[in-house]
């Protein structure tokens, strides 16, 4: 009967504070808060998908308690694609607030892509950015395969349906199919980043051979807009959009929410009390499903 009990009060707890999380917590956020808000939105590693970034752009572009959104860059750059995507989310939130981007370490590539669209760019003295430029790799197995006595055989409905494969050599027009691809997507980002940046294009075209650069050199040649480290860029932007005095930041998702701290000590204190009468259950916690 006593297990019955605890049984239903997990129940109704777990009901309780499921309906909480609902009506009082925002999606996305760790925080109950209230006042003028900045969010930041964090963008690391290689970027292979867009999604996750997109949702948290569109969140904070809808919120009118947000005022402005950061950009945290810490990512030497990842595929085009979904470099683009973000970039396009970034001007679409930029015609509703301000967007700032502070750079961390590295901020490259794709990354560099994604910050020349926001208004404002923070990065360190010695941050690793630019490296402006597109790159594709290929790998020519054929004479390994030669050597150990293995033939590829490849079936294909065109002429250059296989390029790029392991098992030939690339054939000149193939090499100039290939480059006139990478020469394209050069010029989408040489356009973008004279636009977001506002410079010249032929200013641009003159760094955009794939150097980086420091955080320093960059603002020497307009790629940056000053020196700052993320709090510098958190200051500037509650100045930029008239915030007074300290505001709340919204930073991601961490490892675990309120809800999450309070449903995990519930359930620890409940199956304390099942195991003292004998009854032996296991659990464990869904990992955080964040970006």
């Amino acid at each position: 009967m006593g297990v019955a009990v605890i049984t239903g009060l997990l129940v109704f707890f777990f009901v309780l504070l499921f309906s909480i999380g609902r009506w009082v917590m925002k999606p996305g956020a760790d925080q109950f808060s209230f006042g003028d808000k900045i969010a930041v939105v964090e963008i690391r590693g290689v970027i292979t998908h867009s999604s996750g970034i997109i949702e948290e752009l569109n969140q904070y572009k809808e919120d009118e308690g947000v005022k402005a959104i950061i950009l945290r860059i810490d990512s030497p750059g990842g595929g085009v694609g979904p470099s683009q995507e973000i970039h396009r989310e970034v001007l679409k939130a930029k015609s509703k607030k301000k967007v700032i981007t502070s750079m961390g370490s590295v901020a490259a590539s794709g990354g560099y892509y994604i910050a020349s669209a926001s208004d404002l760019i923070v990065a360190n003295p010695g941050t690793i950015t630019g490296s402006i430029g597109v790159l594709m790799e290929f790998t020519n197995i054929e004479e390994l395969f030669r050597k150990i006595g293995i033939k590829g055989l490849v079936l294909k409905s065109g002429e250059h349906k296989d390029i790029g494969s392991p098992f030939r050599e690339m054939t000149s027009d193939e090499k100039k199919i290939i480059q006139s691809v990478i020469d394209n997507v050069h010029q989408q980002f040489i356009q973008a980043v004279a636009e977001g940046r506002k410079l010249d294009r032929a200013k641009v075209v003159q760094v955009a051979d794939g150097r980086i650069l420091t955080g320093e050199q960059a603002k020497q040649v307009g790629l940056v807009d000053q020196m700052g480290n993320l709090q510098d860029a958190i200051d500037t932007t509650a100045k930029m959009v008239g915030i007074k005095g300290k505001p709340v930041i919204l930073y991601p998702k961490k490892k675990f929410s309120l809800l999450e701290f309070l449903v995990s000590e519930m359930v620890t204190t409940l199956l304390d009390t099942l195991n003292e009468k004998g009854v032996q259950l296991s659990y464990r916690l869904l990992p955080d499903r964040g970006m």
